[in-house]
């Protein structure tokens, strides 16, 4: 990844191009619109979510509070660079400033890395309430809630501050095509003409962190959640909340997963082509799928879905 010092001759990079999900323009269309569908559920799906939240105070618990953070870093985190996909999609050149693209990779790393931590306490919250309940408004106050969302949001912003900080110093030359569909951390390094080393660390440490962390954490939790579940003696009780927790297993387990894939690996073996494929689960399904598992079951949401309907008189 890394290469030798630029010579004096060689031109500076102002902006990059991004050769997008694919470089076949007969999916160009297609994909197209798969993705705008996409971008539509996960719009509609986090802003109502956030929305049903506001509106209704009885969906003002632990629960919800972090379910709001979630759809709001849903909401935004796609918003990062679905648009500018899209617009790749149905352009011919598809180009992004260096400022431009610098400012997206912040964004990401700030969103992605904050999405790790709400998830992390959305599951320690589950955990409370279901393997401690007689302790939970004790342990999970408002105080507490605050103070994992706002630490949520400084790991993510002392990331984010790590990796643009990282790359603000990094040399482009004459190579400024991007193999990637958004300004992602390892292809946009790859561009460089010096040394990457310090970059690779950081993401070896930084990237480790915020996801093996966070992950054996859910993990841990969801694990106790399950021995608690099937002490429950009805069977149907049982069922449903195993299938409700399953959902939520499934969907955490694809977000870290597909990161772990992208970002842990060796260089080496991960192409960018693996890459992007890989990154598509948890930058644009993960984000649509959430608040649909959060919500579709969930009968406080419905409850609040048809008052709020009944308050607009729709």
């Amino acid at each position: 990844m890394s290469q030798g010092m630029p010579s004096e001759n060689l031109s500076f990079v102002t902006e990059f191009i991004l050769v997008g999900l694919t470089d076949q323009p007969a999916l160009q269309i297609s994909l197209f619109y798969v993705f705008l569908i996409m971008y539509m559920i996960t719009a509609l799906g986090n802003s109502s979510l956030i929305i049903l939240i506001v509106l209704n105070s009885h969906l003002h618990t632990p629960m919800y509070f972090f379910l709001f953070n979630l759809s709001f870093v849903d909401l935004c985190y796609s918003s990062v660079f679905t648009p500018k996909m899209l617009m790749n999609f149905i352009s011919n050149k598809n180009v992004i400033s260096y400022m431009g693209c610098m400012t997206q990779l912040y964004f990401f790393c700030f969103f992605v890395i904050s999405e790790c931590y709400v998830l992390t306490s959305m599951a320690y919250d589950r955990y409370v309430a279901i393997c401690n309940p007689l302790m939970y408004t004790f342990v999970m106050s408002h105080k507490v809630c605050l103070s994992l969302v706002l630490g949520s949001y400084l790991m993510a912003f002392s990331g984010a501050m790590a990796h643009t900080g990282c790359m603000l110093r990094l040399t482009f030359c004459r190579a400024n095509t991007i193999n990637h569909y958004f300004c992602d951390i390892l292809p946009v390094m790859q561009l460089s003409c010096t040394s990457t080393y310090v970059n690779e660390l950081v993401v070896f440490v930084v990237v480790g962190i915020n996801i093996i962390v966070p992950s054996i954490t859910i993990f841990i939790s969801y694990g106790f959640i399950l021995l608690t579940i099937f002490t429950i003696n009805s069977t149907e009780g049982r069922s449903k909340a195993f299938s409700t927790c399953s959902s939520r297993i499934i969907a955490v387990s694809l977000f870290f997963g597909s990161g772990a894939f992208m970002y842990l690996k060796p260089s080496l073996s991960l192409s960018m082509d693996e890459g992007k494929t890989s990154s598509v689960f948890y930058t644009n399904v993960v984000p649509m799928l959430n608040p649909l598992i959060y919500s579709l079951r969930n009968k406080d949401v419905k409850t609040a879905l048809r008052k709020t309907l009944r308050r607009w008189k729709f």
